[in-house]
């Protein structure tokens, strides 16, 4: 089953189960998937939808630490709920070991130089998309490449 198909399915079944707000988190990823298929006039793939899950989840993790630093916790609580939902649906995490092995892989590849961090970033990009916080990944590529 694709990832659309899920997050449709999963819709019904929040709507059948009265979840109300499980049901709108998942209306506004299904609103965001669908203005990037209108917008580029394209269809959307798994890894797509991956993608613009991470940009919620991270949009969410934003509002939190700025809802709780202006003790709004009420707003901050309903972000973290959506941020639950969105959850269930990224891929799963690659683990530190995982992240190792392809920035060794990566670095290999376009040697160890600092002006080979885009090359590097632009190779590990594709493979970690959804699986990695790629901020952490360009820290972690920084520190490696001196």
């Amino acid at each position: 089953m694709s990832l659309k198909a899920q997050i449709t399915a999963d819709m019904k079944t929040a709507m059948k189960e009265k979840q109300i707000e499980r049901l709108g988190t998942i209306r506004l990823l299904l609103a965001a998937m669908k203005q990037r298929e209108v917008d580029e006039r394209i269809e959307l793939s798994d890894t797509d939808i991956a993608t613009i899950i991470e940009k919620m989840v991270k949009q969410r993790k934003d509002s939190i630490s700025q809802f709780e630093a202006a003790q709004r916790l009420d707003l901050a609580d309903k972000e973290k709920a959506e941020l639950v939902v969105l959850a269930d649906y990224m891929p799963q995490q690659l683990s530190a070991e995982e992240i190792a092995t392809f920035l060794d892989e990566a670095i290999a590849t376009h040697g160890n130089a600092p002006a080979s961090m885009g090359k590097i970033m632009a190779d590990l990009k594709p493979k970690m998309a959804g699986r990695a916080d790629m901020a952490e990944v360009s820290k972690l590529i920084k520190a490696r490449l001196g």
